[in-house]
């Protein structure tokens, strides 16, 4: 569900802003997260309940991004990346399965490298939330709502993402890129720093 409001929130803003934006990008990419191994969570940090010997690092992750770039090639952007697959968290009781979920609204700046056109390299910065979805069966079940079968825990974090864009045909483009997550108060993990690396592929509508 949330996957499907996100593309319809990239779509209705694009239906807004091509006929005036002198950018707009739109990007669906891949990647993974890294972050502190769980056998390093120190001793005090576990008896303080800072933060848990579980790494949130590993698997594949899909991300959407769009940007709009509106005067000197500075401007605006929203990003959500998820793990495609759940993973396994340890507790008391046995293993519950959950799944985090990045998303952030940046300001993004994207110089042009003067002549050469093909290739302009991106930053941006901004805030947003880890949003970690930890499932199990017929949680928060009411008798007129229905059930979920997750309940999701929130931090607020800061980002900073770089990237190179790699226009290979037209407004087409490739784009490795970096992403990196402050995230406030992240017990549930071995930290609070979170590193996503991959790839995307995109379209620039407008002028470059």
């Amino acid at each position: 569900m949330k996957k499907k409001l996100c593309l319809t929130i990239v779509f209705m803003f694009a239906l807004v802003v091509l006929g005036q934006a002198q950018q707009f990008d739109v990007a669906f990419g891949v990647g993974t997260t890294q972050s502190t191994s769980g056998s390093d969570v120190s001793a005090s940090d576990i008896a303080s309940g800072t933060h848990t010997p579980v790494n949130i690092g590993g698997g594949a992750y899909p991300a959407v991004s769009f940007d709009y770039l509106f005067r000197r090639h500075f401007g605006v952007g929203a990003q959500v990346a998820w793990r495609a697959s759940q993973n396994n968290y340890p507790t008391i009781y046995g293993i519950q399965p959950f799944r985090p979920v990045f998303w952030d609204f940046n300001a993004v700046y994207a110089p042009s490298l003067g002549l050469d056109r093909r290739v302009a390299p991106e930053f941006s910065g901004g805030i947003g939330a880890e949003s970690t979805r930890y499932y199990t069966p017929y949680y928060n079940c009411g008798s007129f709502s229905g059930c979920t079968n997750y309940n999701s825990v929130n931090h607020f974090m800061g980002h900073v993402g770089i990237g190179l864009r790699l226009y290979a045909a037209g407004n087409f483009f490739i784009r490795p890129e970096a992403h990196f997550y402050f995230v406030n108060n992240n017990q549930e993990f071995s930290s609070g720093f979170v590193r996503r690396y991959g790839a995307s592929i995109g379209y620039t509508f407008g002028e470059r």
